[in-house]
């Protein structure tokens, strides 16, 4: 009987801007939303700048204790320590060797690409013509630097900038190590310099 009166109340009803909604609940029928009243909470600012929330007479006592917690015991967890092992650093999983050979990418992409803007020559006789020592020098100073701070238990997400973070570096270096071979590819193919 109730479903009937709401179907006929339904298609008697005329169309406006919220159809569905009127065609559902029609303006005698909408459903009664009550707030849940043991849930209220107030929040004050005390001396000192600390935020402390008190529970109303409503909430039962084991939840007070909850509720009631100064803000600065609610910290967050601590970031995860980078292991101070080399091996575990060095680890194919570690955080090394992706980052000193991205960051090493990056150097030698920009390296080559300004060389041979320059100079004109292309990737094989830069390393040939004295380049090959450049790059020894280079690749064991940057790794040197780079496991420093991982050694000390320094992890990369230090820096949580939205643009420079260790998410950014590693991507740059991913590609920049995708162009450092396209680069030689493209070079050894060509003949000659890509520029």
């Amino acid at each position: 009987m109730a479903a009937s009166v709401l179907m006929q109340s339904v298609i008697a009803s005329q169309p406006s801007k919220t159809r569905f909604t009127n065609s559902i609940f029609p303006g005698n029928h909408l459903p009664r939303l009550q707030r849940n009243v043991n849930m209220r909470l107030r929040c004050k600012v005390e001396e000192g700048d600390k935020v402390k929330y008190q529970a109303s007479e409503l909430i039962p006592p084991p939840l007070q204790k909850v509720v009631d917690k100064d803000v600065s015991e609610l910290t967050p967890p601590p970031t995860k320590k980078v292991s101070p092992n080399f091996i575990d650093v060095m680890a194919f999983a570690g955080p090394g060797p992706e980052r000193i050979n991205g960051r090493l990418a990056m150097i030698g992409f920009v390296s080559a690409i300004e060389v041979e803007i320059i100079r004109g020559q292309d990737l094989f006789t830069q390393i040939s013509d004295g380049g090959f020592q450049w790059f020894l020098g280079a690749s064991l100073l940057l790794t040197v630097a780079s496991l420093i701070p991982f050694l000390r238990g320094i992890g990369p997400a230090a820096n949580q900038d939205p643009v420079m973070n260790p998410d950014a570096e590693l991507w740059n270096g991913r590609f920049a190590m995708i162009g450092l071979v396209a680069l030689a590819i493209t070079e050894y193919f060509k003949g000659g310099a890509l520029i």
